[in-house]
Order: structure tokens, then sequence, then C-alpha cells
């Protein structure tokens, strides 16, 4: 009788040929973060103990040669998610990143064997609702091929297909352009990547009512915190300034827009929170009240306490109430991500007290302008908690009533530090963006500053920890416009994209790394010029300001070494 031997389904063989072509190929020292790089033929920079990923995963090991990738690379999708529209079309996008250098010629190609011909994804759960924590971890293995491996493949292992995109991107920040040859190689071969992200909320604040973007300038910055792993867009949509998004309940709200050419309609919305989603972007939309509410009344002047108090809204009416509830309710239909921002900061009351009507029934319900305040805000908390939504405020609305917000309040920090030591002490969950770091309009907080930031200082409690959901750096618009909205967003979002997805231990502050993250941080600015995104140099005093001189991308920095030739 022959014995039997049991049976290895295809992702079973997949995983062990890959593995086992690592494991050949790993040198011994396979505890090292960063294993040396000897080969002199690649373009890297002479300190090749430099790893070129940005943000920088949270283990891996890579070893010391170059291999080849297939313009013709192939995809091969397993597991329960094999069917994900969103991991193909992701990788076509990559594929066109990867190789834009890459074509025929008239004047002929150097002969190259090829050691990478497939990527293999497997995404192991089918599920592709997008929220707050959703699995976004993922391993990454490069192997060459060899005697016992069928050939040689990237594997990307997720759990879901958000982890997938994400390690589609470090994929395509290890795939370099090399002039000689005009192909694509991947230096410091094999690599062994495990990721996941420190917290689960990733985030940046785009401003769209101090001025107006059209939908191809915001799909061109999703697109952009796609490749630092960002994974929320904080959608300031409306302000005093304007109102420019359509609400099919309330029609004249958007004659708050500054002109019929700057207005969102609600095919728009859905367009944004779709071309998001498929890059892993959840879009958390913001409609800040009581305050910044001015240009609600230009559509419905019943909002306004009077002509000349047209802000705070009026708190004494239903009415202010019913457009909040309407308004919300068509949002609902456009935003799926559970989290929805209510504001409530600046709010200064002093016109309702010289507002006669106002005035009467704060008395007639025995009110202060403070009681009056947290009677708006925790009645517009009710009114999003029953549209099934969780309620986000600025860090006002603790600080004012801390014991009286909803117990499922995310509190929104912005004025300083040591907020979210108090609002996780009590049991409520915290967003960082301590202006003095995290806001991009502040031109004078340099890379280091924004790098060094850390959600957790002062909370040393465990427990505590958790309830940090993570932070976003906030691009208000008072000063930025289309015309120079990512370079003032870029290099320096990327900053705290690393600290908002890598642990600390992986990324120490920049003064401990020895001018290596600095070194890193150049070479991704210029990745990110090369794929087209207008980021400002590093270094500059002021952010968004140009170079002082003729110079090269990767040398802005006198200490800068030479960097790879990565696209």
């Amino acid at each position: 009788m022959s014995t039997k031997f049991p049976s290895l389904n295809p992702r079973q063989l997949l995983l062990f040929f890959t593995l086992l072509s690592v494991f050949l190929y790993l040198p011994p020292i396979v505890n090292s973060r960063t294993i040396r790089t000897v080969d002199s033929s690649s373009h890297f920079s002479d300190d090749s103990s430099v790893t070129y990923l940005w943000p920088l995963p949270s283990e891996f090991t890579s070893g010391n040669e170059t291999l080849v990738v297939d313009p013709s690379l192939s995809l091969s999708l397993f597991g329960n998610g094999g069917n994900s529209v969103i991991v193909r079309e992701a990788f076509e996008r990559y594929r066109t990143i990867i190789f834009k250098h890459v074509g025929s010629s008239k004047f002929g190609t150097r002969d190259l064997g090829y050691d990478i011909g497939k990527l293999s994804v497997i995404v192991h759960s089918d599920d592709e609702e997008l929220q707050l924590g959703v699995d976004e971890s993922y391993t990454l293995l490069v192997a060459k091929n060899n005697a016992l491996s069928i050939t040689g493949e990237v594997t990307i292992e997720a759990n879901t297909v958000y982890g997938a995109l994400r390690g589609l991107e470090t994929f395509s920040q290890l795939c370099g352009f090399d002039y000689g040859t005009k192909s694509v190689q991947i230096y410091k071969a094999p690599w062994f990547i495990k990721d996941k992200p420190r917290f689960a909320f990733r985030g940046l604040l785009l401003d769209t009512s101090r001025h107006y973007y059209p939908i191809d300038i915001i799909k061109q910055i999703i697109e952009s915190m796609s490749y630092v792993k960002l994974n929320v867009l904080h959608w300031h949509i409306i302000d005093e300034e304007s109102f420019p998004l359509e609400v099919p309940a309330y029609p004249k709200l958007w004659k708050g827009s500054y002109t019929k050419w700057e207005r969102y309609t609600v095919e728009d919305a859905y367009e944004i929170v779709n071309f998001a989603k498929v890059r892993g972007i959840n879009v958390m939309a913001e409609i800040d009240v009581p305050g910044h509410g001015e240009s609600w009344g230009i559509g419905y002047p019943d909002l306004w306490p009077s002509t000349s108090c047209k802000e705070p809204l009026d708190v004494s009416k239903n009415f202010t109430f019913e457009v909040l509830s309407g308004i919300l309710q068509d949002m609902r239909e456009i935003f799926p991500f559970e989290l929805f921002h209510l504001g409530g900061d600046e709010v200064n009351t002093d016109c309702w007290n010289n507002t006669p009507h106002v005035k009467q029934w704060l008395q007639e319900n025995n009110m202060t302008t403070k009681d009056a305040y947290q009677y708006f805000v925790l009645r517009a908390q009710e009114i999003a908690i029953s549209k099934n939504w969780t309620p986000v405020n600025w860090e006002e609305t603790f600080n004012a009533f801390p014991e009286k917000l909803n117990p499922r309040t995310v509190v929104h920090n912005w004025l300083g530090g040591g907020v979210c030591p108090k609002v996780v002490a009590q049991g409520l969950r915290c967003i960082y963006s301590n202006q003095g770091f995290w806001y991009l309009d502040h031109l004078d907080v340099q890379w280091e500053g924004v790098y060094d930031a850390e959600p957790l200082e002062g909370i040393t409690d465990a427990a505590e920890q958790t309830r940090v959901l993570g932070g976003e750096v906030c691009m208000w618009s008072e000063t930025a416009d289309p015309s120079n909205v990512q370079q003032t967003i870029w290099p320096r979002a990327a900053a705290a994209a690393e600290r908002l997805w890598t642990s600390k231990e992986a990324a120490p502050r920049s003064n401990t790394t020895g001018g290596m993250t600095l070194t890193r941080l150049e070479y991704f600015r210029c990745l990110l010029t090369r794929r087209g995104v207008q980021a400002s140099p590093v270094t500059n005093f002021y952010a968004r300001s140009p170079p002082i001189g003729p110079g090269s991308c990767y040398a802005h920095s006198p200490s800068s070494p030479p960097f790879p030739s990565f696209s």
C-alpha cells in the first residue's frame, strides 16, 4: 500500500514555496530590523542602513540582492476576498506608478531576465465595509525564483482588502526604476514585512469653506493621503464664510456659497466618498454648530438671531433644529462613516443676550448663555445619535461641560496639550490635533515638531491609551486654495502620518535617529513629486516656500546623501 500524504490547497502551496524561498535567501541575521546591503551595483546611498519606506513598517527584514520586476507583472487573488474589484483596481493604479518609465522603445532595451513575474494577494475576508478600526494589517514577502519555487513573486497577505491596499503601497515603494537598464528593480531583497497601524484614526482635515476646492483637487489630495496610509478625510465642508453643499431637504442653504460655480452637488459628495473608499479612506463630514453658522442664514434668514447677530445660530427656535436634522438626514445618505463632526468650537454667545427674543427665551427657560450653548450642543448630539452617528466635538465642549457630554462623544483636541489625558480619564475618546504642531496653516512649524508630537503624551494607563483613537493634521484654508494646498500639506503631513502608523519603538523621535529620519523624509518628498504631488522642500523654514536656489530634489539639505532612483 502506498503512503497517503495530506493534500494541500493552492494557497497553502503558494505560501509554502514563498516562505521557503525567503528563508533560503535571507542572511543569518534574521532578527535584525534591517540587514546591511553590500551589493555595490544598487543605486542606494552609501549608508545602506537607511530604509526608504514611508511610513516605516513595524517589523521587517531585508537582504542584499537586487531583483528585476517583469513589466508584465501579473496579479493573482486568493482567499474569500479573491473577487475584490477594489484590490484589482488598486493593482492597476500601482502598476501605472511602478512602470511609468517602462514601455516600448525604438532604441531598444537590454535583454533582461526577470526575477519577479507575479504578485499574489491573499485576502481572507470578503467584507468590504470600511469603518473605524477595520483591520489594515498585512504581511509582504518578496522572494526570488529559484530551484525550489515555481516562479519569483511577491506575496501580500491581509485579513481585509484595506490591509491589502496598505501592502500594495509598501510594495510600490520597494520598486524603483533603474535608468541604466531601463528596468524596475527591488533592492535589498528578499524582504519580509509584517505591518499594522498604531492608531485606528489617521486623518487630514480639509477646509472647503474658506476656499473652494474643485472635486478633482480633493481627489488629488485623497490619492496623496493613500501614499502615507492616512485613512480619514475630515471634510470641513461648511463654515461662516460659505455653505457650498447641496442639501435637498433645504435647497436654499447653498445660496450661502461664494458663487453658483463653487458648490458641491449630492452627486459630487457621493463621488468623493466612493473615490476615498476604494483607497481605504473614510470621509468624516463636519458641520460646525452653533458657531460658524453665518452662511446658513443667507438662504434661511430665520436661522440668524437677527441681521446684526448672524452667529451663533438661533438657539431659541425649533426651526434651527429642524434644519439641522434635515441636513444630517440628507448627509447620512451620503456619508456612511460612523463618526460625524458637529464642531462646537469658538462660540461667542454675547449676541444671544443682546437679541430680545433670544434673551426672553433664555429667561423663560432659566438659562444663561453658557447653559444655552450646552443645550444646543447636547441637542445636536441627540439628533446625530438618532441617525446612528457617533458625535465628534471640538474640545471647547469638553472644557465647558465635560460631565454633560454624551458618553459616546469623541472629543477633538486642538487648543493645546494636556486635553486628551483628561478626556480619556473621564472615559471618553479623543482625537489629537494640537494646533502647535499639527495645524498645517501654521507655516512656521518645522517638520521635526510635526514628527515628534505624541498623541499619547501624558497618558500612561494602557486602558486609557486605547481611548485615543489617533490624530489628524488640519489644513485650514484661510491662506490656502487650489494653487498652493498640496505644497502646504506635504511633506509635513507625512511626518504626522508616520507618527500615527508606526510604533514608537520603530520610529523614535527625530533627534535620536542620527539624521536618518530626515534622510528618509527628504527622499519621500521626492517620491511624492515624482508621483505628481506638489510637495515643498522639507527643511525650508516656512512651509510651502520654494527652493532657495538650484539643486537636486534629493539634496536640499547640505547633509543629505545620494538617494536611490526609486520612482
